[in-house]
């Protein structure tokens, strides 16, 4: 038999644990409702993108999680820039030796704006970039799927807060930007590789023809 302040000292742990538990439970779905982008049609008939839940009479379009799409560094971000990232990804097109390019680059990096890079180096990567911008003007930037032709900073930052970017740089500093990647990949081939020694060409310029800066 227990004493009865012993067993009143045990429900109250008991009570404690349970609460704690409780308490355990909430702070884990907070963080799994904050881990996704809801997407929903609201009063108005426009589509609306937030990382809060819709209100129950919205017609749900669906949910996508942040992750992924928006830590493209495996650092998290803040939440308005992370939503930024899921519903407007940018996408930036530079080349070697292009001085807008860089002038383009640093203007978003000065900004927190998280992006992926494209270059554009051989004859195929510029019939990419003509595929996807109609023109070889370089720096292109593509906001999800608005051009930006040439680099003019004031109509870039325009364009990158009409699509919800941060006016101030609020990018984690741990943050690592993706290497930058061809606009067009090299194919894959499951051919043999040949041993046979072969003569080495001269190299060629890194500036394919064709490209206007």
């Amino acid at each position: 038999m227990f004493a009865p302040s012993t067993i009143k000292l045990r429900l109250q742990s008991a009570s404690r644990l349970s609460f704690a538990i409780g308490v355990l439970a909430l702070t884990i779905s907070s963080m799994s409702a904050q881990a996704q982008m809801y997407k929903w049609v609201g009063a108005d008939g426009k589509t609306v993108y937030s990382d809060t839940p819709p209100p129950a009479n919205a017609k749900k379009l669906g949910t996508k999680a942040l992750d992924g799409v928006a830590n493209i560094s495996n650092v998290k971000l803040p939440d308005t820039l992370a939503a930024a990232v899921a519903k407007n990804p940018v996408t930036f097109y530079s080349a070697p030796n292009c001085t807008p390019c860089n002038e383009a680059r640093s203007m978003l990096k000065q900004n927190g704006i998280p992006f992926f890079e494209k270059t554009i180096t051989t004859t195929e990567d510029v019939n990419k970039l003509k595929q996807v911008s109609g023109d070889t003007q370089l720096p292109f930037m593509l906001i999800n799927r608005t051009k930006f032709s040439g680099y003019e900073s004031q109509e870039w930052r325009t364009g990158l807060s009409s699509a919800g970017y941060p006016e101030t740089n609020i990018l984690p500093k741990d943050y690592r930007y993706p290497d930058p990647e061809p606009a067009a990949p090299p194919q894959a081939t499951n051919a043999p590789q040949d041993d046979t020694p072969k003569l080495v060409p001269r190299a060629k310029s890194s500036s394919p023809t064709g490209i206007r800066f």
